[in-house]
């Protein structure tokens, strides 16, 4: 007898990460996705996409009960942002021109709640993202470079 395929937690969290970046961002295939924890002024759980041409973040915050934006997405790039930081305790800070900033770790195994239709209990998983989280280090560094390079530019035109 044949067992039905069941869906890991892991992918069930991947796929709900997707819906939830896919329904606000038009050209989401060209991001990569990663889940952060927001910190200090930002806290909460985010959907992050990130991609390296042209160099840009998307910061979607979503609800930690059912894993759907609880406000739009907000794009970082060369355009609106105001500074990028490694932070001493290992989390990103990411500003804008506007004055937001958000703070985030992205942790190689987070544990979240499933959301589940109807009345039953939601399911705990682990989103195995060690991968995901040590290309998203790397571009956060190659970013870092990028804004680096632009600001002594900027000043040697001055």
């Amino acid at each position: 007898m044949e067992r039905p395929q069941v869906e890991s937690t892991d992918q069930s969290l991947k796929k709900l990460f997707h819906e939830a970046f896919d329904s606000q961002i038009p050209n989401y295939g060209s991001y990569n996705l990663v889940a952060g924890s927001g910190t200090s002024g930002s806290a909460g759980l985010k959907v992050i996409g990130y991609r390296r041409e042209p160099a840009e973040l998307i910061i979607c915050p979503l609800s930690p009960k059912t894993l759907k934006p609880t406000q739009r997405g907000v794009a970082v790039n060369n355009t609106n942002v105001s500074h990028v930081a490694l932070v001493s305790d290992g989390s990103y800070e990411v500003g804008t021109s506007t004055g937001t900033v958000y703070r985030f770790t992205i942790p190689a195994h987070p544990t979240l709640d499933i959301p589940t239709e109807g009345t039953a209990a939601a399911q705990r998983g682990t989103l195995r993202q060690d991968q995901d989280a040590e290309d998203f280090a790397d571009f956060m560094n190659n970013f870092m470079d990028q804004l680096d390079m632009a600001l002594r530019a900027a000043e040697t035109t001055e």
